[in-house]
């Protein structure tokens, strides 16, 4: 199974940067892992919240293949915790999926098209975090994972 993150717009913080590069290299260990950054739209001060959140659909959707798994980061998702989360990667890769695909909405989530695609939601927390600092939550989270699913001493119960 191949894993990419889909996120909305560039990390700007040099020090969040540097921990996505290394929880992303240290993923590499485990599994094909992709990060696609998917530009900013252009003069958002002119369009409403709906029409974002249409413009970053079609731009979402156009990254997909008819085959991706599609995972959304949605406060309304399904919660888990770590352990539980390890299980549902397991379950994944046991399912033969190829591709799963996470992705981190805009601002003001997704469009309606994203969430017809998709074949899930999770939520991180009931609190909410900057997209830059999703990124990596999402990708510490994933390498977490595999290490449990490995029985390596990263995770302690």
């Amino acid at each position: 199974m191949n894993i990419k993150l889909l996120a909305i717009g560039k990390t700007d913080n040099k020090n969040l940067q540097a921990l996505i590069d290394e929880y992303t290299k240290r993923l590499g260990f485990y599994i094909k892992f992709d990060l696609e950054i998917i530009a900013d739209i252009k003069n958002v001060k002119n369009l409403s919240e709906a029409q974002q959140k249409q413009k970053e659909g079609e731009l979402i959707l156009s990254k997909l293949t008819a085959t991706d798994h599609l995972i959304l980061l949605d406060e309304n998702g399904k919660s888990f915790s770590s352990m539980g989360f390890a299980d549902e990667l397991q379950k994944k890769m046991n399912a033969g999926i190829k591709t799963l695909v996470f992705v981190i909405g805009g601002p003001y989530g997704f469009s309606e098209e994203v969430y017809k695609k998709a074949n899930g939601k999770i939520s991180l927390s009931a609190m909410t975090f900057s997209h830059q600092m999703v990124r990596l939550f999402v990708i510490e989270q994933i390498y977490r994972g595999f290490t449990i699913l490995k029985n390596e001493p990263y995770h302690h119960q």
